[in-house]
Formats: C-alpha cells, structure tokens, sequence
C-alpha cells in the first residue's frame, strides 16, 4: 500500500499546477541532471536540465510539476522561489 500512496502523493490533484516544493539536494550541469527532495518528505524527484525555468543550485528551494517519465517520476517546470 505505500507505494500506491506515494504515487497517489505524487501525481495527485496536484499535477500540472506548481504546486510542489522541494529542495534541490544536487544538481550538476555539465552532466545535466540532479535530484529535488519534497517538502516534508524525504522522497526525491529526478529533474533534467531541460525541464528547468530559471538556473538551479544546490539547497535552493523550488517549485514544480512533477510528470510520469519512460524511466520514472521527474519534475518538470523548475522554479527558484525567490525570498
């Protein structure tokens, strides 16, 4: 069952809104990739240099979509929440 949660959390009513928010715990550009934790949680969402807005950095906090990828779920529309 708590898979079936997990993937309820992730692509929820949520979906499509920006509604997430996470932490990037890396991101490295010359490979092109990097990893957010979710808010409250200690899951990780893969993100690709691709499905950024704005430029990302290690710790930044940030909002996103999050979408059913070949290879899993990715956040997709990365934005830095500006303090």
């Amino acid at each position: 069952m708590m898979i079936i949660d997990f993937i309820k959390r992730l692509f929820g009513s949520n979906k499509g809104t920006g509604s997430k928010e996470g932490t990037v715990k890396f991101f490295n550009y010359k490979k092109g990739f990097g990893f957010i934790t979710l808010k409250d949680s200690e899951e990780e969402i893969f993100v690709h240099t691709t499905n950024l807005i704005d430029k990302i950095r290690d710790n930044n906090t940030v909002t996103f979509d999050i979408e059913k990828s070949e290879k899993g779920p990715i956040a997709t529309n990365v934005r830095v929440v500006k303090k």
